[in-house]
């Protein structure tokens, strides 16, 4: 049965999932043994062939910490001292762990020249000893494919300055590591990253070890590809971030295949080409990237390492991508999730919040959603529907991650999540019109959600309708007639937020903008509560306006709104508002 199928049954694909992910623990367990270390430590390669480049922004003051003993990961630190082992001192936390032990660092070393190529050979050797020969965190997953890709590409830096046996030990590790991960028995999730990564130690190894490694990597990347990237350009994932660093894997990839010169198969530039048309969508106009679906924000300056290899710039920026809609005019940006989340193994980093939006004015982040991802183990609840910027029906989740025993051997996948996601645009000269509607409620309360978003082109505002819409006449559960539902608009934390008397309208006010923002709307009641956000994997706390109302079950309901700028006012609505109790 297919995953697909699976996922419709309520108790089944969890269970089978399960059971099907522990028959590959034996497969886990004889990637420890001393027999599979020693045959993948073979053909040992010769020597380094390319010079694989890492077009990601290499930070040289975190090098220089952490020549100064200090390192700073995740927003969290440790000290070991200069010349000090990182490697045997507890870590602050499990993510601060995975991010030492994928050596993305080096690159902020090796920029610094012979210095830091000094510390990352002295850091790589000291991490060999204790952990080269096997060890059940070092050694898995997105730990080890991350620490593969950036060996690969500082592996010239590090055996710059080391005796020939050193440099022997270090190509002989890699390529040991890289043969492992493409054994990994863990399906098609991240199996476009591993390839790739072992693909890049292949290129960089020379000799028949590098080569062989090459060529079975890029075998294993041609299969992975059309199941990773969506025909449209997008990541299987729906996050915009997983799209962006497989673009940069892959470029890095390309380019190390052009120092050999070896053509890179055409799936894969299939895949490039449609990734950079995606990371040109999801770039805002501040230049960061746009954070939907477990994927974490990603820097101007980072994205723009990646957009500096999009040759079609600005002229090709595709208004639909990967679910994703954007409307664009005057001082306003919209990009909304117009699709249902990913299912099965892709989801264990998705969110359940259909018809999510953010909104950017005048360049900056105005109305934004949770920010979740893995990368930050922040809680599981930024995951669901009242952490987005969308409609809420009751108390109740439109899906929610797996947890107890199933969580513990899958991962934190979506179950029940949205369905019957639709969207139609319709553009004239003078507006963007985008329909929008799912069926996450109609299961438990009968009622479809419809958003309908209008962006005028002259004016700039934007006017948007909140309908719930009855399917079915019915009762809730516990005999209600009327549920309560709401419609939460998440504040960047840089914005402020003040009630005006008439208890309907919202001005909102940009850090460092003198201008302002109004939100209208007809709602019943108007509140401004807590939110939360992630932003570089730390937690931020801001606003958000939220809007109640009551929904008959066999009528329904809708609450209308709109955001426009604040000089459109007279100077008495301006000043005419009171501060609302946060």
């Amino acid at each position: 049965m297919s995953g697909s199928a699976l996922d419709g049954l309520p108790g089944a694909y969890p269970l089978l999932a399960a059971v099907t992910a522990l028959a590959r623990r034996p497969a886990m367990e004889w990637r420890a043994s001393p027999l599979a270390r020693a045959l993948a430590a073979w053909p040992r390669p010769e020597g380094l062939a390319a010079d694989p480049h890492d077009l990601r922004p290499a930070d040289a003051e975190a090098g220089r910490r952490i020549l100064a003993g200090g390192f700073r990961l995740g927003g969290e630190s440790l000290a070991p001292g200069p010349r000090g082992d990182p490697w045997g001192s507890p870590s602050p936390s499990r993510r601060f762990a995975e991010l030492l032990h994928g050596f993305g660092w080096l690159k902020d070393l090796t920029v610094l020249g012979d210095a830091g190529s000094w510390e990352g050979l002295r850091l790589t050797l000291a991490w060999a000893r204790l952990f080269g020969r096997w060890n059940g965190f070092a050694w898995s997953g997105e730990v080890l494919e991350r620490r593969v890709f950036n060996v690969a590409c500082a592996i010239r830096a590090l055996t710059a300055p080391a005796s020939e046996a050193e440099a022997d030990q270090i190509a002989a590790d890699l390529a040991r590591q890289a043969r492992t991960l493409l054994s990994a028995p863990e399906g098609p999730v991240r199996a476009a990253e591993r390839a790739t990564a072992a693909a890049v130690a292949g290129a960089a190894l020379g000799g028949p070890g590098g080569e062989q490694l090459l060529d079975r990597a890029l075998g294993r990347l041609v299969r992975a590809l059309p199941q990773t990237v969506t025909p449209d350009g997008g990541h299987a994932t729906r996050s915009p971030r997983a799209a962006l660093e497989l673009f940069f894997d892959l470029t890095t990839l390309d380019g190390a295949l052009v120092q050999r010169g070896i053509a890179a198969p055409d799936e894969m530039m299939r895949a490039l080409d449609r990734l950079a048309a995606t990371v040109r969508f999801f770039t805002l106009a501040d230049g960061a990237l746009a954070s939907f679906q477990g994927g974490a924000e990603a820097s101007a300056s980072y994205v723009a390492a990646a957009r500096a290899q999009d040759e079609l710039g600005e002229r090709a920026t595709p208004a639909a991508r990967n679910g994703y809609h954007r409307l664009g005019a005057a001082a306003l940006q919209v990009i909304v999730d117009g699709a249902e989340p990913a299912a099965g193994a892709w989801s264990v980093d998705a969110c359940a919040q259909p018809l999510a939006m953010a909104v950017f004015a005048a360049g900056k982040p105005l109305v934004v959603n949770s920010g979740w991802s893995a990368a930050a183990h922040a809680p599981q609840a930024l995951r669901l529907v009242d952490a987005a910027s969308t409609a809420a029906v009751g108390e109740a989740a439109c899906g929610a991650p797996l947890s107890g025993f199933a969580a513990q051997v899958l991962g934190h996948r979506l179950r029940d999540a949205a369905g019957g996601v639709e969207a139609q645009r319709q553009e004239e000269p003078g507006a963007m019109l985008l329909e929008l509607s799912h069926d996450g409620w109609v299961r438990r309360f009968g009622l479809r959600h419809e958003r309908r978003l209008h962006l005028d082109r002259a004016s700039g505002e934007l006017r948007g309708e909140d309908r719930l819409t009855p399917l079915r006449a019915r009762a809730a559960r516990d005999g209600r007639r009327f549920v309560p539902f709401t419609v939460r608009f998440h504040l960047h934390p840089l914005v402020s937020a003040l009630i005006a008397r008439d208890r309907k309208s919202v001005l909102l006010k940009v850090e460092g903008d003198e201008t302002g923002w109004w939100l209208r709307n007809d709602a019943a009641e108007v509140r401004l509560d807590a939110s939360t956000q992630l932003h570089d994997g730390e937690v931020r706390h801001g606003q958000q306006i939220v809007l109640r109302g009551q929904a008959r079950l066999d009528a329904g309901a809708r609450i209308r709104w709109k955001i426009g700028a604040a000089h459109s006012l007279s100077e008495a609505e301006r000043v005419d508002v009171v501060e609302a109790a946060s």
